[in-house]
């Protein structure tokens, strides 16, 4: 298979080091790629679940990213 002579035996455990190897790095490529994969999706996720750029701290209410306050919206009025 792809031009190894699995039966010499001078570079039997050249090969059989190279195949390890070679699927060590499968193995280490598809983690990181597995790992990036995760982040965007929780980036993802995480930008479309916020609504506005406030945030509750308990001790100090809502901040808002931009330092200012907070508009009510106005109440209707009857007619």
């Amino acid at each position: 298979m792809f031009g190894v002579d699995w039966s010499n035996s001078e570079t039997l455990w050249l090969n059989l080091t190279n195949l390890g190897l070679g699927i060590v790095t499968l193995i280490c490529v598809a983690a990181v790629a597995y790992n990036i994969a995760v982040e965007y999706w929780l980036k993802a996720r995480a930008a479309a679940s916020e609504k506005t750029h406030a945030m509750h701290i308990p001790e100090l209410g809502w901040t808002m990213a931009d330092g200012g306050e907070p508009v009510e919206p106005e109440e209707k009025k009857d007619r």
